[in-house]
């Protein structure tokens, strides 16, 4: 009798059925499954990071505007020039900052007497800041123009200002006293010059 032949080799770590082809090379499930796996927590992972910062910019919102007596946020802006401006190093001195935008026209109202105040109160160490929200920068430059705003103005870019100030929409301004808080918050255009003067003495007196 003839010796029975031997048998076909077989894998000897884990049988066929258990394999998955990864890339042209069998893999065990279980690794494969863990890396499925990974893969699902990154994507929750992304998911609640989304929703955490949606619902911190709805706690903003709800929040509304920083107030008076508050401290007023840093920021730093780039003007339509290209020079930068850094609050910090305006330390000392009353800041009155206001958001608009060229497509706003309640901003209208305000734009020739902001422009005013500004030549009013310009050798008296106010500072003056436009800030350009949400715009397209030629229909902003061609509104300085129009306006003939010569105070520093630039773009909000990425929002980051406004959000800093918790801003609801444009036009808003803030007059920030010496000691670098809020003394005054107008939400809207102003009425008047005398209005714009009267938020700047309030500041300078305050200070």
């Amino acid at each position: 009798m003839m010796p029975a032949p031997p048998e076909p080799l077989r894998p000897n770590s884990v049988d066929s059925s258990n394999r998955e082809l990864t890339g042209g090379i069998a893999e065990p499930l279980p690794q494969a499954a863990r890396r499925r796996g990974w893969g699902g927590y990154a994507v929750w992972a992304g998911l609640l990071g989304l929703l955490a910062l949606v619902a911190l910019g709805l706690a903003r919102t709800q929040q509304g505007p920083v107030g008076v007596g508050q401290r007023a946020p840093d920021f730093q802006l780039t003007t339509f020039e290209g020079e930068s401006i850094d609050t910090r190093e305006l330390q000392g001195q009353v800041i009155l900052v206001n958001f608009w935008a060229s497509w706003c026209k309640p901003c209208e109202q305000e734009a020739r007497e902001l422009e005013q105040a500004y030549q009013l109160y310009k050798d008296r160490g106010v500072v003056f800041l436009g800030v350009d929200y949400v715009d397209i920068e030629r229909e902003a430059l061609a509104y300085l123009e129009r306006f003939q705003i010569t105070y520093p103005n630039g773009p909000d870019l990425r929002t980051r200002i406004s959000q800093s100030f918790r801003t609801r929409g444009v036009p808003e301004t803030y007059v920030i006293a010496a000691d670098g808080r809020i003394d005054s918050v107008k939400i809207g255009p102003y009425s008047s010059l005398a209005e714009i003067q009267a938020a700047i003495e309030g500041a300078l007196a305050g200070g």
